[in-house]
């Protein structure tokens, strides 16, 4: 499951299999469906490191010396910006671009230095991510005790398979 979401450049094109995955593993219908939809969404912490790392890397090759307040505005500004990227693969690439446009002290053009490489920047926001939200899954289940922690046990020690 994970090697087609690498694969296709987007954790949601397994959404519908982790739901079943995680309802089996013991978390609640209601949690899963209100938790998993909203962390794609709202939840893309890959996109959000790759993303501020990317740009302060740029800010670096070009010569850039970013004071903590701007490295600060970067990584508050991609976390905004992040938002926007669900649901379209590769689209993360044209974040750091418009945050050097905002912040006018990086080159917009210097982004291209991160062409090479976004394919497995890629592949590691979509891991970041698809992960991300199966965590959140499982802590808001736990908070919310819908969490059946026999199931998870089992199914996390993959002992077997964990049936509704």
């Amino acid at each position: 499951m994970c090697v087609f979401a690498l694969g296709t450049a987007s954790s949601e094109t397994v959404m519908p299999r982790m739901t079943q995955k995680l309802r089996r593993a013991g978390c609640r219908d209601d949690a899963v469906g209100l938790v998993l939809p909203t962390g794609y969404s709202f939840n893309l912490d890959g996109a959000s490191i790759c993303l501020s790392i990317g740009t302060l890397f740029i800010a670096q090759a070009v010569g850039v010396d970013l004071t903590l307040g701007r490295q600060i505005t970067v990584v508050l500004v991609l976390m905004l910006t992040s938002k926007g990227m669900a649901g379209v693969p590769g689209s993360a690439f044209l974040a750091p671009s418009a945050t050097a446009s905002a912040l006018g002290v990086i080159p917009a053009g210097a982004v291209a230095l991160l062409l090479g490489v976004d394919r497995v920047m890629d592949a590691m926001r979509v891991a970041t991510d698809l992960l991300g939200n199966c965590a959140a899954v499982f802590v808001v289940s736990r908070w919310e005790g819908a969490l059946d922690r026999d199931r998870a046990a089992q199914a996390l020690k993959r002992a077997g398979p964990a049936r509704p």
